[in-house]
Protein backbone atom coordinates (compact mmCIF):
# COMPACT_ATOMS: atom_id res chain seq x y z
CA UNK A 1 0.00 0.00 0.00
CA UNK A 2 1.50 3.70 -0.85
CA UNK A 3 0.73 5.35 2.80
CA UNK A 4 1.26 9.09 1.31
CA UNK A 5 -1.10 8.85 -1.87
CA UNK A 6 -3.61 7.31 0.91
CA UNK A 7 -3.09 9.24 3.49
CA UNK A 8 -6.30 11.84 4.58
CA UNK A 9 -7.87 13.88 7.16
CA UNK A 10 -11.33 12.58 6.70
CA UNK A 11 -12.32 15.42 9.66
CA UNK A 12 -10.78 18.06 8.39
CA UNK A 13 -12.07 17.47 4.93
CA UNK A 14 -15.50 17.60 6.81
CA UNK A 15 -14.66 20.53 8.50
CA UNK A 16 -13.68 22.62 5.40
CA UNK A 17 -16.12 21.42 3.48
CA UNK A 18 -19.39 20.27 4.97
CA UNK A 19 -19.40 21.79 8.90
CA UNK A 20 -20.67 25.09 7.95
CA UNK A 21 -24.32 26.20 8.56
CA UNK A 22 -26.42 29.46 10.19
CA UNK A 23 -26.21 28.00 13.92
CA UNK A 24 -22.83 26.26 14.17
CA UNK A 25 -22.32 24.15 17.12
CA UNK A 26 -19.38 22.61 15.59
CA UNK A 27 -16.46 25.02 16.21
CA UNK A 28 -14.38 23.92 19.30
CA UNK A 29 -12.21 27.19 19.19
CA UNK A 30 -13.28 30.97 20.17
CA UNK A 31 -14.60 33.30 17.80
CA UNK A 32 -12.37 35.06 15.34
CA UNK A 33 -10.77 37.88 16.85
CA UNK A 34 -11.08 41.00 14.65
CA UNK A 35 -7.56 42.82 13.07
CA UNK A 36 -8.84 46.10 14.68
CA UNK A 37 -8.63 44.29 18.22
CA UNK A 38 -4.95 43.85 17.65
CA UNK A 39 -4.29 48.14 17.22
CA UNK A 40 -1.78 47.51 14.96
CA UNK A 41 -1.14 49.92 12.05
CA UNK A 42 1.01 49.09 8.71
CA UNK A 43 4.34 50.72 9.67
CA UNK A 44 4.56 48.11 12.31
CA UNK A 45 4.59 45.10 9.33
CA UNK A 46 6.81 43.80 7.05
CA UNK A 47 6.63 41.35 4.30
CA UNK A 48 10.18 40.31 4.89
CA UNK A 49 12.12 39.07 8.10
CA UNK A 50 15.32 37.19 8.34
CA UNK A 51 15.70 33.79 6.90
CA UNK A 52 16.52 31.88 10.61
CA UNK A 53 15.58 29.42 12.75
CA UNK A 54 12.35 31.36 13.87
CA UNK A 55 11.66 35.39 14.40
CA UNK A 56 13.74 36.03 17.90
CA UNK A 57 11.17 38.42 19.42
CA UNK A 58 8.61 35.34 18.81
CA UNK A 59 10.64 32.77 20.36
CA UNK A 60 11.20 35.04 23.54
CA UNK A 61 7.58 35.56 24.20
CA UNK A 62 6.76 31.97 24.04
CA UNK A 63 9.54 31.38 26.49
CA UNK A 64 9.07 33.95 28.51
CA UNK A 65 5.46 32.97 28.84
CA UNK A 66 6.16 29.65 29.58
CA UNK A 67 9.26 30.31 31.47
CA UNK A 68 11.46 27.91 29.49
CA UNK A 69 14.79 28.57 27.97
CA UNK A 70 14.31 29.91 24.33
CA UNK A 71 16.64 27.47 22.49
CA UNK A 72 13.59 25.08 23.77
CA UNK A 73 11.04 26.67 21.58
CA UNK A 74 10.29 25.64 18.13
CA UNK A 75 8.11 27.74 15.97
CA UNK A 76 5.58 25.65 13.61
CA UNK A 77 2.18 26.52 11.48
CA UNK A 78 -0.35 25.30 14.07
CA UNK A 79 -0.63 22.81 16.81
CA UNK A 80 -1.35 20.50 13.89
CA UNK A 81 1.72 21.01 11.83
CA UNK A 82 3.42 21.60 15.61
CA UNK A 83 2.31 18.13 16.62
CA UNK A 84 3.56 16.65 12.98
CA UNK A 85 7.32 17.40 13.68
CA UNK A 86 7.54 16.54 17.18
CA UNK A 87 5.73 12.72 15.68
CA UNK A 88 8.42 12.85 13.00
CA UNK A 89 11.12 14.13 15.48
CA UNK A 90 11.00 11.55 17.94
CA UNK A 91 10.68 8.46 15.42
CA UNK A 92 11.72 6.17 12.88
CA UNK A 93 9.04 4.56 10.29
CA UNK A 94 8.12 1.64 11.78
CA UNK A 95 8.32 3.03 15.39
CA UNK A 96 5.42 2.20 17.54
CA UNK A 97 3.49 4.92 19.38
CA UNK A 98 0.70 4.94 21.80
CA UNK A 99 -2.24 7.38 21.57
CA UNK A 100 -5.39 7.50 23.69
CA UNK A 101 -8.82 6.48 22.26
CA UNK A 102 -11.00 8.76 21.88
CA UNK A 103 -8.56 10.59 19.73
CA UNK A 104 -8.57 14.33 17.48
CA UNK A 105 -8.43 12.16 13.91
CA UNK A 106 -5.30 14.51 12.35
CA UNK A 107 -3.48 13.04 14.98
CA UNK A 108 -3.49 9.52 13.76
CA UNK A 109 -3.63 10.73 10.37
CA UNK A 110 -0.13 12.19 10.75
CA UNK A 111 1.67 8.66 12.32
CA UNK A 112 0.00 7.33 9.60
CA UNK A 113 1.99 9.15 6.75
CA UNK A 114 4.73 9.24 9.10
CA UNK A 115 4.80 4.91 8.72
CA UNK A 116 4.02 4.37 12.49
CA UNK A 117 2.64 1.67 14.18
CA UNK A 118 -0.56 3.01 16.26
CA UNK A 119 -1.28 1.51 19.35
CA UNK A 120 -4.34 3.08 22.09
CA UNK A 121 -4.97 3.32 25.35
CA UNK A 122 -8.38 4.12 27.00
CA UNK A 123 -10.19 7.17 28.03
CA UNK A 124 -13.44 5.86 29.03
CA UNK A 125 -16.34 7.69 28.83
CA UNK A 126 -17.37 6.22 32.17
CA UNK A 127 -14.31 7.64 33.95
CA UNK A 128 -14.82 10.83 32.64
CA UNK A 129 -12.52 10.59 30.29
CA UNK A 130 -9.64 10.19 32.36
CA UNK A 131 -7.10 8.44 31.41
CA UNK A 132 -6.98 4.67 32.23
CA UNK A 133 -3.10 4.08 33.18
CA UNK A 134 -3.66 -0.12 34.10
CA UNK A 135 -4.62 -0.15 29.98
CA UNK A 136 -2.12 2.66 29.34
CA UNK A 137 0.19 -0.40 31.09
CA UNK A 138 -1.09 -3.17 29.23
CA UNK A 139 -0.11 -1.50 25.88
CA UNK A 140 3.13 -0.35 26.68
CA UNK A 141 5.68 -1.90 25.35
CA UNK A 142 9.66 -1.75 24.47
CA UNK A 143 8.59 -0.87 21.15
CA UNK A 144 7.01 2.66 22.12
CA UNK A 145 8.42 5.28 21.13
CA UNK A 146 5.91 8.46 21.75
CA UNK A 147 2.38 8.91 23.94
CA UNK A 148 0.20 11.22 22.47
CA UNK A 149 -2.25 13.20 25.03
CA UNK A 150 -4.84 15.64 24.78
CA UNK A 151 -5.21 18.44 27.13
CA UNK A 152 -7.83 19.40 27.51
CA UNK A 153 -8.80 16.03 26.15
CA UNK A 154 -10.08 16.73 22.48
CA UNK A 155 -12.83 15.92 22.06
CA UNK A 156 -14.60 15.84 25.68
CA UNK A 157 -12.80 18.55 27.40
CA UNK A 158 -10.98 16.57 30.43
CA UNK A 159 -8.73 18.14 31.92
CA UNK A 160 -6.05 15.95 33.06
CA UNK A 161 -3.77 17.15 36.12
CA UNK A 162 -0.31 16.81 36.41
CA UNK A 163 -0.08 14.38 38.76
CA UNK A 164 -1.32 11.22 36.41
CA UNK A 165 0.34 12.89 33.45
CA UNK A 166 3.53 12.31 36.06
CA UNK A 167 2.60 8.78 36.82
CA UNK A 168 2.04 8.55 32.76
CA UNK A 169 5.78 10.11 32.64
CA UNK A 170 7.39 7.56 35.13
CA UNK A 171 5.49 4.53 32.87
CA UNK A 172 7.44 6.15 30.04
CA UNK A 173 10.51 5.96 30.90
CA UNK A 174 10.52 2.33 31.37
CA UNK A 175 10.94 2.52 27.85
CA UNK A 176 12.35 5.14 27.33
CA UNK A 177 9.38 7.02 25.22
CA UNK A 178 8.24 10.64 24.77
CA UNK A 179 5.68 11.79 25.97
CA UNK A 180 3.40 14.36 23.42
CA UNK A 181 1.14 16.98 24.97
CA UNK A 182 -1.31 19.20 22.74
CA UNK A 183 -2.11 21.84 25.38
CA UNK A 184 -3.53 24.00 23.05
CA UNK A 185 -7.14 23.75 24.80
CA UNK A 186 -5.31 23.74 27.73
CA UNK A 187 -5.04 27.74 27.39
CA UNK A 188 -8.84 28.16 28.09
CA UNK A 189 -8.13 27.83 31.61
CA UNK A 190 -6.86 31.48 30.99
CA UNK A 191 -3.91 31.13 33.81
CA UNK A 192 -2.29 34.59 34.36
CA UNK A 193 0.68 32.20 34.39
CA UNK A 194 0.23 29.21 32.29
CA UNK A 195 1.03 26.02 33.33
CA UNK A 196 2.76 23.31 30.93
CA UNK A 197 3.40 19.76 31.63
CA UNK A 198 7.04 20.21 29.99
CA UNK A 199 8.14 21.33 33.33
CA UNK A 200 7.57 18.08 34.75
CA UNK A 201 10.29 16.64 32.53
CA UNK A 202 11.90 18.67 29.63
CA UNK A 203 13.72 15.78 28.36
CA UNK A 204 10.64 13.43 28.22
CA UNK A 205 7.87 15.63 27.56
CA UNK A 206 7.21 17.77 23.70
CA UNK A 207 4.45 20.31 23.81
CA UNK A 208 3.14 21.50 21.46
CA UNK A 209 0.27 24.76 21.64
CA UNK A 210 -0.62 27.52 19.61
CA UNK A 211 -2.75 30.86 19.36
CA UNK A 212 -5.59 29.38 17.89
CA UNK A 213 -7.98 27.89 19.87
CA UNK A 214 -8.40 30.16 23.15
CA UNK A 215 -7.85 33.37 21.05
CA UNK A 216 -9.62 33.53 18.10
CA UNK A 217 -6.37 34.07 16.37
CA UNK A 218 -6.22 31.01 13.99
CA UNK A 219 -5.27 32.93 11.20
CA UNK A 220 -2.23 34.06 12.48
CA UNK A 221 -0.99 30.32 12.68
CA UNK A 222 1.26 30.81 15.78
CA UNK A 223 1.53 27.37 16.42
CA UNK A 224 5.01 26.30 18.87
CA UNK A 225 6.95 22.98 20.34
CA UNK A 226 8.57 23.01 23.75
CA UNK A 227 11.36 20.08 23.84
CA UNK A 228 14.61 19.92 24.50
CA UNK A 229 17.00 21.57 22.80
CA UNK A 230 18.80 18.71 21.11
CA UNK A 231 15.09 17.65 19.91
CA UNK A 232 14.30 21.58 19.13
CA UNK A 233 16.67 21.09 16.93
CA UNK A 234 15.90 18.08 15.23
CA UNK A 235 12.32 19.95 14.42
CA UNK A 236 14.20 22.55 12.92
CA UNK A 237 15.57 20.60 10.89
CA UNK A 238 12.93 18.83 9.18
CA UNK A 239 10.58 21.81 9.52
CA UNK A 240 13.86 22.68 6.67
CA UNK A 241 12.34 20.18 4.18
CA UNK A 242 9.03 21.26 4.91
CA UNK A 243 8.11 24.85 4.84
CA UNK A 244 11.69 26.32 5.56
CA UNK A 245 10.65 29.59 6.73
CA UNK A 246 7.74 31.29 8.31
CA UNK A 247 5.27 33.89 7.17
CA UNK A 248 6.92 37.21 8.52
CA UNK A 249 3.94 39.53 9.28
CA UNK A 250 2.09 36.54 10.54
CA UNK A 251 5.20 36.38 13.42
CA UNK A 252 4.66 40.23 13.64
CA UNK A 253 1.22 40.00 14.85
CA UNK A 254 1.46 37.03 16.69
CA UNK A 255 4.11 39.40 18.59
CA UNK A 256 2.00 41.75 19.42
CA UNK A 257 -0.88 39.25 20.07
CA UNK A 258 1.41 38.08 22.97
CA UNK A 259 2.09 41.57 24.02
CA UNK A 260 -1.97 41.76 24.44
CA UNK A 261 -3.15 38.43 25.29
CA UNK A 262 -4.01 39.27 28.79
CA UNK A 263 -7.03 41.93 27.16
CA UNK A 264 -7.87 39.02 24.84
CA UNK A 265 -7.84 36.18 27.19
CA UNK A 266 -9.88 38.72 29.32
CA UNK A 267 -12.63 39.18 26.51
CA UNK A 268 -12.22 35.70 25.80
CA UNK A 269 -13.29 34.09 29.48
CA UNK A 270 -15.80 36.75 29.80
CA UNK A 271 -17.38 35.60 26.69
CA UNK A 272 -16.52 31.43 27.44
CA UNK A 273 -17.94 32.23 30.81
CA UNK A 274 -21.87 32.82 28.90
CA UNK A 275 -21.91 30.33 27.14
CA UNK A 276 -20.89 26.92 29.00
CA UNK A 277 -23.90 28.70 31.33
CA UNK A 278 -25.85 28.24 28.62
CA UNK A 279 -24.97 25.47 27.64
CA UNK A 280 -24.77 23.90 31.47
CA UNK A 281 -28.70 24.81 31.45
CA UNK A 282 -29.42 23.01 27.79
CA UNK A 283 -27.91 20.06 29.08
CA UNK A 284 -29.48 20.07 32.27
CA UNK A 285 -32.94 19.89 30.39
CA UNK A 286 -32.35 17.47 27.82
CA UNK A 287 -32.72 13.81 29.90
CA UNK A 288 -32.19 12.07 26.60
CA UNK A 289 -28.34 13.20 26.42
CA UNK A 290 -25.84 11.51 28.68
CA UNK A 291 -22.80 13.82 29.24
CA UNK A 292 -19.49 14.89 31.11
CA UNK A 293 -19.13 18.26 32.04
CA UNK A 294 -15.67 19.28 31.72
CA UNK A 295 -14.43 22.22 34.50
CA UNK A 296 -13.05 24.15 31.41
CA UNK A 297 -13.06 24.65 27.60
CA UNK A 298 -15.33 25.03 24.80
CA UNK A 299 -16.75 21.56 24.41
CA UNK A 300 -18.75 18.61 25.33
CA UNK A 301 -19.22 15.07 24.21
CA UNK A 302 -22.54 14.16 25.05
CA UNK A 303 -24.08 10.81 24.05
CA UNK A 304 -27.60 10.42 22.64
CA UNK A 305 -29.06 7.07 24.16
CA UNK A 306 -29.90 4.24 21.77
CA UNK A 307 -30.06 6.79 18.66
CA UNK A 308 -28.59 6.88 15.49
CA UNK A 309 -26.06 9.47 15.40
CA UNK A 310 -25.17 10.07 11.42
CA UNK A 311 -28.87 10.14 11.05
CA UNK A 312 -29.39 12.58 13.66
CA UNK A 313 -26.38 14.79 12.66
CA UNK A 314 -27.95 14.79 8.91
CA UNK A 315 -31.22 15.90 10.48
CA UNK A 316 -29.79 18.55 12.20
CA UNK A 317 -27.94 20.39 8.96
CA UNK A 318 -30.90 19.68 6.55
CA UNK A 319 -33.73 20.26 8.65
CA UNK A 320 -32.83 22.85 11.19
CA UNK A 321 -29.65 24.62 9.41
CA UNK A 322 -27.75 23.38 12.33
CA UNK A 323 -24.07 21.81 12.60
CA UNK A 324 -22.46 19.71 15.18
CA UNK A 325 -19.88 17.57 14.74
CA UNK A 326 -20.29 13.92 14.89
CA UNK A 327 -19.11 11.37 17.02
CA UNK A 328 -17.72 8.83 13.79
CA UNK A 329 -14.58 11.45 13.76
CA UNK A 330 -13.25 11.12 17.26
CA UNK A 331 -14.03 6.54 17.11
CA UNK A 332 -16.93 7.99 19.05
CA UNK A 333 -20.49 6.76 16.54
CA UNK A 334 -22.78 7.41 19.58
CA UNK A 335 -21.91 10.58 20.53
CA UNK A 336 -21.21 14.18 18.87
CA UNK A 337 -19.33 16.63 19.70
CA UNK A 338 -21.09 20.89 20.92
CA UNK A 339 -18.79 23.56 20.93
CA UNK A 340 -19.94 27.14 22.19
CA UNK A 341 -16.81 29.64 21.17
CA UNK A 342 -19.09 31.67 19.13
CA UNK A 343 -20.88 35.08 20.12
CA UNK A 344 -23.49 33.99 22.93
CA UNK A 345 -26.43 35.45 20.72
CA UNK A 346 -25.48 32.87 18.17
CA UNK A 347 -24.45 30.09 20.61
CA UNK A 348 -27.97 31.12 22.57
CA UNK A 349 -29.74 30.72 18.67
CA UNK A 350 -27.63 27.25 18.06
CA UNK A 351 -28.67 25.70 21.04
CA UNK A 352 -32.44 26.38 20.58
CA UNK A 353 -32.28 24.89 17.12
CA UNK A 354 -30.74 21.97 18.78
CA UNK A 355 -32.98 21.58 21.08
CA UNK A 356 -36.28 21.61 18.38
CA UNK A 357 -34.20 19.48 16.43
CA UNK A 358 -34.26 16.81 19.36
CA UNK A 359 -37.39 16.92 19.99
CA UNK A 360 -38.46 16.43 16.37
CA UNK A 361 -35.94 13.37 15.87
CA UNK A 362 -36.54 12.07 19.11
CA UNK A 363 -40.54 12.15 17.69
CA UNK A 364 -39.60 10.33 14.75
CA UNK A 365 -42.04 13.19 12.74
CA UNK A 366 -38.56 13.90 10.35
Amino acid sequence: MNIRATTRSVYMEWAKLRSSAKFNLATSGMTSLPLAELGVTIDQLEINGASIYGYEPLLKAIAARYRVPQECVVSAIGTSFANYIALAAATEPEDEILVEQPAYEPVLGAAHYLGLQVRRFRRPAEQNFAIDLEDLKRNLSPRTRVIVITNLHNPSGALCPDSILKEVADLARTSGAYLLVDEVYREMLFESQPQTAFHIDPERFLITNSLTKAYGLSGLRCGWVLASPKMAERMWHINDVHGSTFVHPGELLSVIAFEKLSQIAARMKSLLDANRKLLRDFLSSRAELEYYWPDYGTVVFPRLLQEDMEAFCQMLRDDFETSVVPGRFFESSDRFRIGVGNPTEEVRAALEQLGKGLDVYLRGTF
